[in-house]
């Protein structure tokens, strides 16, 4: 069984969907530890109440990235991971230590990337008035949302559409979307050879792209 680590900094509603498809049986992984950057963030509340360990690992105790993301790394050997999450940690990762998860780690980003990298994604989509928007489960490499994306999950904007619904309405395209992915890596659909993702043993050229949520 896939033992699995979830990085978070805050509320932890991606991190409440993966526990909710843990306790549903819908993936067969176990979630065996949750690691924070900051010791109030709601999260860990979230993994308490399903007894799963915690751990918090300030950034503000070590003097660079370098030292904070080591510490890090000793957390998850300790826990023994096969496959780390990220659901909402809000810190760039060294090099260094994304190439000792190198496809191992995933990330969920509120875009269809290639598009709007970073930051304020839905307010972007507006601003430019695409008619498509939703997220993108990929895996992570040094570079910020530029690993292979592996799925997207795609809804179309609505003419009343501000960032708050947006928001709102890609979370829930995440909460189905990231346990799905997840379970893909456990039972062995999903994998990663030598800088590429295989899907059913076969090279992956797009992203799997799922469309339900069209309100």
């Amino acid at each position: 069984m896939m033992r699995i680590a979830v990085l978070v900094s805050g509320n932890g509603s991606n991190l409440q969907a993966l526990i909710d498809a843990q306790i549903g049986h819908q993936f067969s992984g176990k979630i065996i530890g949750v690691l924070s950057n900051k010791v109030d963030a709601y999260a860990l509340q979230r993994a308490k109440g399903a007894n799963i360990a915690t751990a918090v690992i300030s950034h503000k105790d070590f003097p660079n990235r370098e030292g904070f993301d080591e510490a890090m790394h000793q957390q998850l050997l300790a826990w023994q991971v096969d496959l780390v999450i990220l659901a909402g940690f809000m810190r760039i990762l060294t090099p260094n230590f994304v190439s000792k998860w190198q496809g191992k780690m995933l990330n969920i980003h509120p875009s269809l990337l290639p598009f709007y990298k970073g930051i304020n994604t839905h307010q972007r989509v507006l601003n430019t008035g695409d008619r498509l928007h939703g997220c993108t489960v990929h895996f992570v490499t040094a570079e910020l949302d530029a690993g292979q994306s592996i799925a997207q999950s795609i809804i179309q904007v609505g003419l009343n559409d501000t960032t708050e619904r947006l928001a709102q309405r890609v979370h829930e395209l995440e909460h189905f979307i990231y346990p799905q992915v997840v379970q893909w890596l456990c039972n062995g659909q999903l994998s990663w050879e030598n800088g590429q993702a295989y899907f059913n043993q076969k090279p992956l050229k797009q992203p799997i792209q799922f469309a339900q949520f069209w309100n």
